[in-house]
């Protein structure tokens, strides 16, 4: 099973890690819930292909730092600091389970804002070419422009991008 990844802008850390368990991606949201504004993937990790993406937009080499990540949940500070401690976490603690959330940096969020609308073929032919040759072209093209669209609004409102997802 691959894991699921939902993107999404908050205007906060408080609200993009409110209820962590629950799916950013709801048809059902509850009540008190966040309208949170996702893009819905399920094999875009934030530092890996993600970080392709950001490579092909920018002209750069792909590194593993170029989407700089900040862990929010579960909070790194009660993170088990040895194999003891891991050892003893129950099996469906969020350290062992999931769900994640991580920050995405400004920089990420920005180099997809950015890019040319005129673009975004070519951007979505070369991330495909070079890191998604199994996924078909329509479908990438699509996501690239879901990318783009939350990025920009999230920018536009001062706001910054997330990945909640539980690994597979």
């Amino acid at each position: 099973m691959s894991a699921m990844h939902d993107y999404y802008r908050a205007p906060d850390r408080a609200t993009a890690t409110w209820r962590p368990n629950e799916l950013r991606a709801s048809a059902k949201p509850l009540p008190d819930a966040p309208a949170f504004d996702v893009v819905e993937t399920k094999w875009i990790d934030p530092t890996g292909c993600l970080g392709d993406l950001v490579a092909v937009i920018k002209g750069v080499p792909y590194s593993n730092d170029l989407v700089e990540t900040v862990t929010l949940y579960p909070p790194p500070e009660g993170a088990p600091k040895t194999e003891d401690e891991w050892l003893a976490l129950p099996e469906d603690s969020p350290y062992k389970e999931g769900p994640e959330i991580v920050e995405l940096s400004v920089n990420a969020r920005d180099a997809l804002a950015e890019v040319d609308d005129a673009r975004l073929a070519e951007v979505a032919r070369q991330w495909m070419k070079e890191h998604l040759s199994s996924v078909d072209g329509d479908h990438v093209l699509d996501l690239v422009k879901e990318f783009v669209g939350v990025a920009r609004r999230a920018k536009e409102r001062d706001q910054l991008l997330y990945c909640w997802w539980i690994p597979g």
